[in-house]
């Protein structure tokens, strides 16, 4: 079988690949283009494909007789792949869930502990020479520990995330989730998600991509926010409507933001940019080797189990 691999991975997964199939890596980092999604569907088996390879019905109506029978996505998001348009054409589609939840909630602490404590705006003052010395008011944030914690999706990753503040840093935890939710350690869900943002200091998001999600956190969201509150994204960029985000931030609505994924990914607004009490990261949820590795063994595994004629571990 056929397989392409639309963008480079690590050597082991690669590897591992080249064991099984007759695999093309392309060197290109970019996502693939209209033309290229179509030829992946004509000309390969397998597809294993990674966010911003944007597989949407009409990606799939151009190819009424498609050859490719999966899409074995990297990674566990896959909002950029149309699956009901993919199971119309009778195209299957897999991810990597359970692999990246570690990373994407270190990943999201990280975004609270710089945002809050102004470690951005630290470390550019150091950079750029400008830090004079020590001084008692100097850069003064909010302090983390003990304070209340909103996780906006209860799923693998928002629980990774709740444990995290609650066992490290003595955080209470409430959350905002679409079904019932019990869980091991002590937490509130809250049945509105206004309601949820008006009682926290920090709100993450972690909740999957796709329409259902879309705009979510919007100005009556983050408007419910204390003035002192942060919002953290570590989901989809288009979970929050970035326009309002940065309003509110402007008029100080809220005190900061930290994020990983952006609306118009890879594109950042000049606002966000320019403003001291955002932290900004290029979308690190995983960026990890051992996990990037994890992940990729995980999107050959289905790959393999297609072949095979198994049923796939991570039919999505």
């Amino acid at each position: 079988m056929k397989l392409l691999i639309t963008r480079n991975l690590p050597d082991p997964v690669i590897a591992k690949a080249q064991g099984i199939f007759d695999v093309t890596v392309r060197d290109d980092t970019a996502p693939l283009s209209c033309d290229d999604l179509i030829q992946s569907l004509t000309d390969y088996d397998v597809v294993l494909p990674t966010l911003g390879d944007i597989y949407s019905a009409d990606i799939f109506d151009a190819v009424p007789e498609p050859r490719a029978g999966l899409l074995a996505n990297f990674g566990v998001g896959y909002n950029h792949i149309d699956a009901q348009a993919a199971k119309a054409a009778g195209i299957k589609v897999t991810n990597t869930p359970g692999a990246v939840t570690e990373a994407t909630a270190d990943i999201a602490l990280m975004l609270m502990l710089m945002t809050c404590r102004r470690a951005g705006e630290g470390e550019r003052m150091v950079r750029a020479g400008t830090w004079t010395g020590w001084h008692p008011t100097q850069l003064l944030g909010l302090h983390m520990s003990g304070k209340t914690l909103g996780v906006v999706g209860m799923g693998r990753i928002g629980k990774a995330i709740a444990q995290r503040a609650h066992f490290g840093f003595g955080m209470k935890i409430r959350f905002y989730n679409r079904s019932p939710k019990e869980l091991d350690f002590p937490a509130e869900q809250i049945a509105s998600l206004t309601e949820l943002a008006a009682q926290v200091d920090f709100l993450v998001i972690a909740v999957p991509g796709g329409p259902e999600t879309r705009h979510l956190i919007d100005a009556e969201i983050l408007h419910a926010l204390k003035p002192h509150a942060h919002l953290v994204n570590i989901a989809r960029g288009d979970v929050v409507k970035e326009d309002d985000l940065i309003a509110a931030l402007e008029a100080g609505h809220i005190a900061g933001a930290g994020l990983d994924v952006y609306e118009f990914e890879p594109d950042v607004p000049d606002a966000l940019r320019n403003m001291e009490n955002v932290t900004l990261l290029p979308h690190l949820g995983t960026a990890a080797l051992e996990v990037r590795t994890a992940m990729g063994m995980m999107a050959v595994d289905n790959a393999i189990a297609f072949s095979e004629g198994r049923a796939l571990p991570n039919a999505v």
